[in-house]
């Protein structure tokens, strides 16, 4: 597909920057335990040599990827929309580098060079757009990875597209995929699929509904 066509979406972010900022803090206290995420941030950090340089993709407060990742000594860059995730990103992981951006704009010419990670992150960042662009940012992240370069994301298992639902005291607008759609998807992007994993979870928030997740382990093909 080609991240140039990413330029002629239209693309709605309203309302969605704003809902992280306001929510802040409260998001790690609404999913206290990320059991997958810490799995796949692990699976990462031993596949990768010390000092490799990974892009966590819609890092919000930095916990735990961005922290994790440091901790295993690789150099880790967080992107997010939201100005107050970034912030709190900024206090939890001071040896992390941070950049505001749309994941839109991680094109070529962004502020991320093509090629330069070994790695990216994007667990529930694909979530918030709309399924139209989903290929389109897959296409992005793939060429922000070296050839080979790992990718490890997360999705709610949910057959929906650009949805709003209420979200700790927010409303933000949501997209998700059944298991093998999400698969083919992804595949069509061009990313192996090495495994995937599924979890049920239940959220400490009482206006998040328990979801299940999906983990897929890729690489650039």
């Amino acid at each position: 597909m080609g991240t140039g066509g990413y330029q002629h979406v239209a693309r709605d972010r309203s309302g969605q920057a704003e809902a992280f900022d306001a929510i802040g803090n409260r998001y790690d206290e609404a999913f206290p335990h990320k059991e997958g995420q810490i799995a796949a941030g692990g699976w990462l950090a031993s596949a990768l040599p010390a000092g490799s340089r990974v892009l966590d993709l819609g890092c919000g407060t930095g916990l735990p990827t961005a922290r994790q990742l440091v901790e295993a000594g690789l150099r880790v860059t967080g992107v997010d929309l939201s100005p107050g995730m970034l912030a709190s990103a900024r206090r939890n992981v001071p040896g992390a580098d941070f950049v505001q951006a749309d994941i839109a704009d991680l094109i070529e010419g962004g502020p991320l060079a093509p090629g330069g990670f070994a790695a990216v992150t994007a667990f529930f960042t694909l979530l918030m757009l709309p399924r139209a662009e989903i290929p389109f940012a897959l296409d992005a992240i793939r060429d922000l990875l070296e050839p080979g370069g790992l990718l490890a994301l997360s999705m709610v298992e949910a057959d929906v597209d650009d949805v709003p639902i209420p979200f700790i005291g927010q409303t933000v607008r949501v997209s998700g995929y059944l298991r093998d759609e999400l698969r083919k998807v992804v595949s069509g992007a061009g990313f192996e699929v090495v495994k995937d994993d599924a979890y049920s979870y239940a959220p400490a928030a009482t206006d998040v509904p328990p979801e299940g997740q999906l983990f897929l382990y890729c690489r650039r093909a």
